[in-house]
């Protein structure tokens, strides 16, 4: 079961959507709960989510992290930002950095860039015109250093000078809507390069509906990598290199989590990623009390760990680690690879899009629900869903 054949379907071009839709709540949504499928619009959820749930959102925001710079010649030079190295890691730290710093970047027609600097004029609104260079420090491993001079930091130089940097798949530029509709409303801290898309169908006129008819939300963070649009191109998806990002968790997320009643369900695959990473956390203090905050792709399948904790004992473990540390925040990664076999820990429900065929997010859905996955994407395709980022959504729920 683990070849990705079994994960393959049909997705026509004419199925996936290119744009939003004028309301971000107007999209369709499916229901599926105990094998049964219902249609609906998303204004709707108010209904549709079970009473006493905890909806779990990640409220990291996207970066215009798609830069063109050019050379001297005129040759125009794509730099797509992925992670920060210098002067710090953390992304909140690095999109601080003023007058230089480094980041690890994916970069097109990177052969036609030798040992010249690249440059961009930006307009900033506080001073001006700003010149950007740009140097390939690290041709092997994709590291860039920008360099300027203007007295703004990394965030506004990006802000003004970069743009959206939708999925691939859409074939197609950026536009000024895209600035807002590839974000989420409740978007808070920077650093994904990619949107977590469940939330986009999301208004705070929705939000504040679910918590008035009872139902609790919580905000974590995931910072979505490029590296969730990687193509598995292996027969045995096992073997698929899997992409690390990072995440934050604060204190309230565990009480929360421990304090839940109903489902938990997350909105969306990295907000799912985000809490059954801090689950297997949780074991690993268990294990060792100084253990790091780092969860490989394949540690939710290792033999050794015979009898897996409860919820609340992984959860309770990490509570006091912030307690002994006098902290209310922890910043880890997550490699974490989930697919069919894999046993969920925290959540018990799940609000996502439709995904790409043969994808690492096809096999997350399939390791929820079961082999009803292929039955619920061949009822949107029969049902005119819009596919992909900004395509309809869905509930599901076991």
């Amino acid at each position: 079961m683990t070849s990705l054949e079994n994960y393959l379907y049909e997705l026509p071009e004419n199925k996936i959507a290119r744009y939003p839709l004028a309301e971000r709540d107007m999209s369709k949504l499916l229901k599926y709960e105990d094998g049964k499928i219902s249609h609906h619009t998303f204004k709707d959820v108010v209904e549709l989510v079970p009473k006493d749930s905890l909806l779990v959102f990640n409220n990291t925001k996207v970066i215009a992290a798609r830069l063109f710079f050019f050379k001297h010649t005129g040759a125009k030079i794509e730099i797509f930002l992925t992670e920060p190295i210098e002067p710090s890691g953390d992304f909140q730290l690095a999109l601080k950095a003023r007058n230089t710093c480094v980041w690890k970047c994916m970069i097109g027609n990177v052969k036609k860039w030798k040992e010249d600097a690249l440059h961009l004029n930006i307009n900033s609104e506080a001073h001006g015109e700003i010149m950007v260079h740009a140097t390939l420090v690290d041709r092997e491993n994709g590291w860039v250093q920008f360099d300027w001079e203007a007295p703004v930091d990394f965030l506004e130089i990006i802000e003004s000078g970069g743009n959206v940097p939708l999925p691939p798949y859409l074939n197609r530029m950026a536009e000024n809507e895209d600035k807002d509709r590839y974000q989420t409303v409740f978007s808070e801290h920077e650093g994904a390069v990619a949107a977590p898309t469940a939330g986009l169908h999301f208004t705070d006129e929705i939000i504040a509906q679910l918590k008035g008819g009872g139902v609790k939300d919580d905000y974590l963070t995931l910072h979505v990598s490029a590296g969730t649009f990687r193509p598995i191109k292996e027969k045995d998806f096992t073997n698929h290199p899997m992409h690390n990002e990072k995440i934050i968790i604060h204190k309230r997320n565990i009480e929360n989590l421990l304090a839940a009643k109903g489902n938990i369900i997350p909105i969306g695959t990295t907000a799912m990623r985000t809490l059954e990473s801090t689950y297997w956390y949780g074991v690993k203090l268990m294990q060792d009390e100084n253990a790091s905050f780092h969860i490989d792709k394949m540690m939710a399948y290792e033999k050794e760990i015979s009898e897996h904790p409860s919820k609340e004992e992984a959860l309770q473990a990490i509570l006091v680690k912030m307690e002994k540390e006098n902290t209310d925040s922890l910043y880890g990664e997550t490699e974490i690879f989930i697919y069919p076999g894999y046993n969920f820990k925290i959540c018990s429900g799940l609000f996502t899009n439709y995904h790409q065929p043969g994808s690492t997010l096809i096999l997350l859905v399939a390791a929820f629900i079961g082999e009803d996955w292929r039955k619920i994407y061949n009822e949107a395709l029969n049902s005119d869903y819009r596919f992909l980022s900004y395509g309809d959504t869905s509930l599901l729920l076991k």
